[in-house]
């Protein structure tokens, strides 16, 4: 990972002592080159503050922001968020509609601090059954930040894992192409992006919430009951520090198990 990564974020946590000694206990070597993050409890921080559940989704645009940037001074490749997801249509009417005007102004207002921090965006679902004024959105800062070369970062929305899998299958089958693993993943909406190494999960709930389904195999999972709003860069931090005291295995030995003992012959 280039070193210049860890100093950009070294640079913006200076004056923060929490984030600065957790920056600093972050091995360049080991970042997650694809996190993936399902955003809960936007709805449970505005109950607990006896506001609408509104005011939750509003108040999550903030820690959208920190875990971009976080991610993008870290020199994470790829940040994949679960925005919408096809079971929340089932959301009251008011509710649904509130969230497509709050992405709308987060795009237009965001997209400048995007091109900054050379993040490339991009959206994954069957974006064709979203309003289209909001896939025009989405276009629009597709389009724009189409030449930055850093973070890409993915909005999930109107997605669902299943549904990607059985999109997949439908265009190889289309193409009467075979079946098989790696022409399934070259057919999933994240194709020629690294698979997720560590997914994030807010809010306490120990559910995948069918995000991912094919992508996060061999993903390290992460919950924290902190609720999405009250998601800081400390809280990513943490996350990612937790990421690299693990032993990935996939599904063979282990790091450790295949290192030679002390004292063996070489």
């Amino acid at each position: 990972m280039p070193a210049h990564s860890i100093q950009a974020l070294l640079d913006a946590v200076h004056s923060n002592h929490d984030d600065s000694k957790l920056a600093r206990s972050i091995d360049s070597a080991r970042i997650p080159r694809h996190i993936a993050i399902i955003m809960d409890g936007n709805g449970r921080w505005a109950a607990a503050r006896s506001l609408p559940r509104v005011a939750g989704h509003k108040a999550g645009v903030a820690a959208v922001r920190a875990a971009v940037e976080t991610c993008a001074q870290l020199g994470v490749e790829v940040l994949t968020l679960y925005a919408f997801s096809l079971e929340n249509w089932k959301r009251p009417r008011a509710e649904v509609e509130t969230l497509w005007q709050l992405l709308r102004v987060y795009l237009r207002l965001e997209l400048d601090e995007l091109t900054r921090n050379n993040v490339r965006f991009g959206a994954i679902g069957r974006l064709t059954l979203l309003p289209a004024m909001v896939q025009r959105e989405l276009q629009t800062v597709i389009q724009k930040t189409r030449g930055n070369t850093g973070l890409q970062l993915n909005l999930a929305i109107n997605y669902g894992g299943r549904a990607e899998i059985v999109d997949a299958v439908n265009a190889l089958r289309g193409r009467g192409g075979e079946i098989t693993e790696q022409a399934l993943s070259a057919e999933m909406y994240t194709a020629g992006q690294p698979d997720p190494d560590l997914l994030i999960r807010t809010s306490g709930e120990l559910r995948i919430s069918n995000f991912l389904l094919w992508q996060i195999a061999y993903a390290e999972l992460y919950v924290t009951d902190t609720l999405w709003p009250d998601f800081s860069r400390a809280e990513l931090l943490r996350a990612v520090l937790e990421y690299q005291k693990r032993d990935r295995r996939f599904g063979g030995l282990g790091e450790a198990e295949r290192m030679p003992s002390a004292g063996a012959k070489r």
